[in-house]
């Protein structure tokens, strides 16, 4: 028996409430492990990783001498959440990306937020992603996020907190829709008994959202979205092409796309057609050499032009980037107070800002003990894992928050929750996250389930592609068992 010799140890388990007591929501995916034996469990996994490698599910890691290109690391047994858990995840997570919508509203506006100093306003007013350009301007329906993919944790006791938000260009959803197919291709029998809701219809949900916040001038005619991506030598290219084709609209780099007279065209063998609507899969540094990075070759020269004239919308909005700096993390309890009259359903892990002086001293004198990390890194880059960290780790990192207190938050390290993971031979626990997928258009929806991370590494709690992670598929069940 497969499960029989798995070691819960002393973190919370996602499978299992102690050694031998299988949570009741997983109950029959450990029926389905108790008969299967090592070798069909190999063959299974070899199938699996040979499909991904056949339709190039793939990710990139640069500066590693091992190649550039990966298979996206799979682990067939799925994590399981119930229907009563997800409802409360759900909820919290509508409530989030609603106050930080209004949030982004409001301090390109008013900034009443910043003038009743429920924050101070130099942690927005020097934020490195705060766009002046875009003071006063309005978005098509007030929303800057229209995609969030929001990074959730569980501590020692079960409870989800948040750790981070993404909303530039979160990525991932391709791997959640991947994972899904591979597991009914795996488990056909089991899936269908689960009662596990579907992701099936993201890309149709994400391609509504775009149309909704279609320039106003379209009137009913129905608007051309694109999808605008750095290139095939970016680490996310995959999924821009699996993402642009599910949704069935073009694929399209900076260099097909050209401004006439404050609109955007699109090159193609016909001539130029108009384009309404571009989801980009670009940072706002990049997008228009006239108005920010002139040394970008991924842009389109008069993008923002045309964007500030209501002829172009681009999701996610221009801009979006304060919200998603780690030091402004630290204020969205205070947002969802403040804009929503709400106590937050879910928490932020515990932070100190190293531009606060008593945090700093704090944070000083516990380097080792604490995970420090950057205010605009993404992926695991740019982040000190104290209790693990070299003393010379350590003290780079003291100089670097010396030089620039406000681009560094400490926290805690918390012990992630653990999932039952195949390595080889067995199962052991490694350590999981899970980012949900929350589309906001006409209204607010979540995608059941999400990515699964998992820290493949035994003891990591880095569940980074980019750092060594794989996936889970994710289960959301109709009911709790």
């Amino acid at each position: 028996m497969l499960i029989d010799r798995y070691e819960p140890e002393d973190f919370f388990d996602e499978m299992f409430a102690d050694k031998v007591t299988v949570r009741p929501h997983y109950g029959r995916i450990a029926e389905r492990l108790q008969i299967l034996d090592q070798a069909e469990h190999r063959r299974k996994q070899t199938a699996v990783d040979l499909a991904f490698m056949r339709s190039g599910v793939t990710f990139t890691v640069y500066n590693d001498d091992q190649g550039t290109e990966r298979i996206f690391p799979f682990d067939l047994v799925p994590r399981v959440i119930p229907d009563s858990e997800w409802r409360r995840i759900e909820k919290g997570l509508i409530q989030r990306i609603t106050a930080l919508n209004l949030f982004l509203h409001d301090i390109y506006h008013d900034q009443k937020i910043l003038k009743d100093r429920v924050i101070p306003p130099h942690y927005i007013l020097g934020a490195k992603h705060f766009r002046r350009e875009f003071m006063g301007f309005n978005v098509p329906k007030d929303i800057y996020i229209h995609i969030c993919g929001t990074d959730l944790i569980r501590d020692r006791d079960g409870n989800y907190l948040v750790l981070e938000d993404n909303l530039r260009c979160p990525s991932g959803a391709s791997y959640m829709l991947e994972n899904r197919a591979a597991l009914k291709r795996a488990f056909p029998d089991l899936y269908r008994s689960a009662r596990v809701q579907p992701v099936d219809n993201y890309a149709a949900e994400l391609r509504k959202v775009l149309q909704y916040v279609s320039p106003p001038s379209l009137g009913t005619s129905q608007p051309n979205v694109v999808l605008m991506t750095p290139g095939v030598f970016n680490s996310a290219y995959f999924e821009h092409a699996f993402l642009a084709r599910q949704m069935g609209i073009p694929i399209v780099e900076g260099r097909d796309l050209v401004v006439r007279d404050a609109k955007v065209y699109m090159r193609t063998t016909s001539g130029l057609v108009p384009v309404d609507v571009i989801y980009r899969r670009i940072d706002d540094d990049f997008l228009d050499p006239t108005v920010f990075r002139p040394d970008s070759l991924l842009g389109v020269p008069g993008l923002v032009h045309a964007y500030r004239s209501g002829n172009v919308s681009l999701a996610n909005s221009i801009g979006t980037g304060v919200a998603d700096d780690k030091v402004v993390y630290y204020f969205v309890p205070k947002m969802i107070k403040y804009y929503l009259g709400e106590e937050p359903i879910l928490p932020n892990v515990g932070t100190f800002l190293a531009s606060e002086p008593e945090d700093r001293v704090f944070i000083m004198e516990n380097l080792g003990k604490l995970v420090v990390k950057s205010a605009n890194e993404a992926g695991g880059y740019g982040m000190l894992m104290g209790p693990w960290a070299s003393r010379e780790e350590i003290e780079s990192f003291r100089e670097q928050i010396r030089a620039n207190p406000r681009n560094f938050i400490a926290q805690h390290p918390i012990s992630l929750s653990r999932h039952p993971t195949w390595c080889g031979e067995g199962f052991e626990g490694r350590h999981v996250d899970l980012r949900p997928y929350i589309l906001c258009g006409e209204k607010t929806t979540v995608t059941p389930g999400g990515l699964t991370r998992v820290a493949l590494r035994k003891g990591s709690l880095v569940v980074n592609s980019s750092q060594g992670g794989g996936s889970k598929d994710s289960w959301v069940l109709y009911g709790d068992s």
